[in-house]
């Protein structure tokens, strides 16, 4: 097999497994509501599901994915964030969901990405080994995109937070400020009266 015939099929390849399920949703889930969406995976698919909290509440939302007969393939209760691997054992729609059901008044604001791959039986013996390190590199470049976003989303709640503590901390200090004038005023007129000659007439 000549080089050129090699790296038509790497590239295709390379392109045959990015080219799957790659999304990113960022949704905001209001209280006592739940959000629900699906795929349609063949024998073999293989989908992965993660996810964070942003914003609301606890930061904690409820998920579950479900097969094609509404069997149960993974359920997190309360969880800040979190990750799910579904193989498909056989065609359907598989639906996932997120819940805020347990909050009656925060909304949750929620990120994830689901992507996966799609199964290629592996017919040809010299392909398969590149095709096999292709899907490796794919899936660690993934994992590496997820935690950057993850991590974009920790640093904007840390700022947010530290915003409002100095905030809180300015307005402190201001407040403290004003009493401390009116004690010391409250004090000088208090001791000027000590002073003061009372003539009686």
């Amino acid at each position: 097999m000549s080089r050129r015939s090699t790296a038509v099929l790497l590239c295709l390849s390379f392109l045959t497994v990015l080219s799957t399920l790659v999304s990113a949703h960022k949704i905001t889930i209001e209280a006592s509501k739940k959000e629900c969406f699906f795929e349609d995976l063949h024998q073999h698919d293989q989908m992965t599901i993660t996810y964070q909290v942003g914003e609301g509440g606890h930061l904690d939302i409820d998920f579950w994915i479900t097969g094609p007969e509404e069997e149960s393939l993974g359920k997190h209760i309360r969880q800040s964030t979190g990750s799910a691997t579904v193989v498909a054992e056989k065609d359907g729609r598989h639906e996932y969901c997120f819940s805020n059901q347990m909050s009656t008044m925060a909304d949750k604001q929620v990120n994830f990405n689901v992507h996966g791959i799609i199964y290629i039986p592996e017919e040809a013996d010299i392909v398969a080994p590149v095709e096999r390190e292709i899907r490796s590199l794919a899936i660690g470049l993934l994992a590496v995109k997820d935690e950057q976003e993850y991590i974009v989303v920790r640093e904007r709640r840390h700022r947010d937070t530290a915003e409002s503590t100095n905030g809180r901390v300015k307005w402190w200090s201001v407040l403290q400020a004003l009493v401390l004038f009116s004690v010391v005023a409250w004090q000088v007129y208090y001791l000027k009266s000590f002073f003061e000659v009372k003539r009686i007439i």
